[in-house]
C-alpha cells in the first residue's frame, strides 16, 4: 500500500505534493540559471511579511508555552537562523563596477541546500508527529517550531546578503573586489 488514512506514506496527497515540489523546483532551477538585480532595499520585506504571518498563526493557535515547548520554538528559530546564514553565504552576489549595480545568483549548492532541507522537514515532521504523544512533545509547538524555522531561514539569509552586498558596494565605491 503507498499511503495509509494516517497520511503517512506515498499516498494521493503526498503524491501530489511531491509533484507540486517537483514542478516548483523545475521552475526555480530555471530562473536561478542567470544572475539577477539585487535590490538590497527591498531585502527586508519577505521576513517582515513572513514574520507577520507566522505571528498571525502564532496568535490564532498559540501553543501552551511550557519550557519544554519554548525550547522546542527556540531549537526551531535558532536552526533556521543558522541554515539561513549558511545559505545567504552561498548566494553569489557581485557589483557592476561603474554602475555599482548589485547582481546575485543562487548557487546550484544553494538549491540542492534547500531541497535536502524540505526532504528532512517532510520526513522529520511525520515522524516527529507519529512519536509526540509517546515522547510527550507538545504537537502545535512542533509545528510552530517548523513556522520559526523558516523564519530564522529568510530573516538570517536577507542579513547575511544584505551585510556583504552593503561591504561589497563600499569597497566598490573605493575601487577593491566586485564580487563574493
Amino acid at each position: 500500500m503507498l499511503g495509509d488514512a494516517t497520511g503517512h506514506g506515498l499516498g494521493p496527497q503526498n503524491m501530489s505534493l511531491l509533484i507540486g515540489m517537483a514542478v516548483a523546483l523545475t521552475i526555480v532551477l530555471l530562473r536561478n540559471r542567470q544572475a539577477r538585480r539585487l535590490r538590497v532595499e527591498m531585502l527586508w520585506v519577505r521576513p517582515v511579511i513572513f514574520t507577520v504571518l507566522v505571528g498571525a498563526s502564532l496568535v490564532a493557535e498559540p501553543p501552551v508555552l511550557t519550557p519544554l515547548a519554548l525550547t522546542i520554538l527556540a531549537v526551531g528559530l535558532v536552526l533556521g537562523g543558522a541554515l539561513g546564514w549558511q545559505r545567504g553565504r552561498l548566494m553569489h552576489i557581485e557589483v557592476d563596477p561603474e554602475t555599482h549595480m548589485l547582481r546575485s545568483q543562487a548557487s546550484p549548492l544553494g538549491l540542492i541546500f534547500i531541497v535536502v532541507l524540505m526532504v528532512i522537514r517532510f520526513g522529520l515532521r511525520g515522524f516527529l508527529f507519529q512519536y509526540a504523544s509517546q515522547w510527550h512533545l507538545p504537537l502545535v509547538a512542533v509545528s510552530d517550531a517548523f513556522l520559526l524555522f523558516i523564519l530564522g531561514l529568510f530573516a538570517t539569509q536577507g542579513l547575511e546578503m544584505w551585510l556583504r552586498a552593503q561591504r561589497l558596494l563600499t569597497e566598490a565605491r573605493a575601487g577593491g573586489p566586485t564580487s563574493v
